[in-house]
């Protein structure tokens, strides 16, 4: 694994949405960030370009943004 790899554990929760994920790791600034973000077709989930910025991740989803590889487990 190198550096533009981050792996996020679900804790105590069945998923975690798009948006508080790219908040919760420090990807963006803020959720109106990560939306505008999300909604200019700048992630990637599991290989698709992702539009829904509340999208529920479970384990095994893989996210892709600002050249960081995100693995859900």
């Amino acid at each position: 694994m190198n550096n533009n790899t981050i792996k996020f554990e679900l804790k105590d929760q069945e998923y975690i949405q798009l948006n508080n994920l790219l908040k919760f790791l420090d990807l963006v600034n803020s959720g109106g960030e990560a939306k505008m973000r999300i909604q200019n077709e700048e992630v990637i989930v599991d290989g698709q370009v992702e539009l829904r910025v509340r999208n529920k991740l479970r384990k095994g989803a893989v996210v892709e943004f600002a050249g960081k590889i995100v693995h859900v487990i």
